[in-house]
């Protein structure tokens, strides 16, 4: 199969992507940390909640629905599950809203259990989103930038080949499709995947705040069920397009992914962060104050143990 060459023009846009999708997270997460003067480690411990729990996700998610995606054979229950669409579709979106919402939970119990203060809710989200973008945009972008140079080389013929020996048919036509993107890429298509970002960042930024309460008041437990619901509607209804349930352009989804992900992160943002009077500046203070009032103390029965 002949590839068709990509251009300079593209090959500039896709590095300016890959440079975008890496170094954006990181700039947000060091502005973030100075600014509130939140311990960076909490940021570092939401990029592990999503990089952990997504490495056991993936493995079992393929390996129910996608077995062929893994070199293995279709059996009775993938085969079920992909003859029904809709069914797919929600189990495609319910194994991230779990494993996801679940990681949070599990970081916000275990290492985060100390960390009262509202803030670690959004530096969790922003470690969680921000490195989701770094490990699939910029990870991607990267990918696509070596495919371009071997269709110019002309090299790429023989992963295709490789790939194709293989017996794995669908990795063949992913990459052929990926191949065909990579010619016509636009200034479009990278401002689409800029926009498609910043609102996921902005979801899983209002799902860690989400299940920050659920951890932190116990009333308020289903918060936890309720960020797993949300999480599974929204990449469930991603799924219906890309399993072709419904039509709709990349600019019609786009615009109904941001709708939601800015009312989760909204509705978190004003009817519970704002509305938590456990600022890091606050508990700091009283704090200090426990502190000084101990210190007074134990002068005073100095004192009377002196004058004793």
């Amino acid at each position: 199969m002949v590839y068709e060459k990509v251009g300079t023009e593209q090959i500039v846009l896709l590095i300016i992507g890959m440079v975008i999708f890496i170094v954006a997270p990181i700039i947000m997460a060091i502005v973030w940390k100075v600014k509130k003067k939140e311990p960076f480690t909490t940021i570092l411990i939401g990029a592990a909640t999503f990089f952990v729990f997504v490495m056991i996700e993936k493995p079992i998610q393929n390996v129910l629905l996608f077995p062929t995606a893994m070199g293995l054979p279709e059996h009775s229950v993938s085969r079920f599950i992909n003859a029904a669409p809709i069914l797919l579709s929600f189990l495609a979106g319910l194994f991230p809203g779990l494993f996801e919402e679940t990681g949070r939970f599990v970081a916000y119990k275990t290492l985060l259990k100390n960390r009262k203060n509202r803030e670690t809710s959004i530096s969790h989200g922003i470690g969680h989103g921000g490195f989701e973008v770094i490990f699939i945009l910029g990870a991607t972008f990267l990918n696509y930038i070596i495919y371009a140079v071997m269709i110019n080389s002309g090299t790429f013929g023989t992963v295709v080949d490789t790939v194709a020996k293989q017996g794995m048919k669908e990795q063949v036509d992913q990459i052929n499709d990926i191949a065909s993107m990579l010619a016509g890429f636009s200034v479009n298509d990278l401002a689409l995947n800029i926009f498609e970002r910043i609102v996921a960042v902005l979801f899983h930024i209002g799902g860690s705040i989400l299940v920050f309460y659920a951890c932190k008041d116990r009333k308020k437990i289903w918060l936890y069920p309720l960020a797993i619901l949300l999480h599974t509607l929204m990449d469930g209804a991603l799924a219906l397009s890309m399993f072709k349930v419904i039509t709709l352009s990349n600019w019609q989804l786009e615009m109904i992914f941001a709708i939601f992900s800015l009312l989760v992160f909204f509705g978190a943002y004003f009817m519970l962060y704002r509305k938590d009077t456990d600022t890091r500046e606050s508990m700091l203070a009283v704090k200090e104050a426990e502190n000084t009032g101990d210190n007074m103390l134990e002068a005073k029965e100095d004192v009377n143990a002196k004058e004793a």
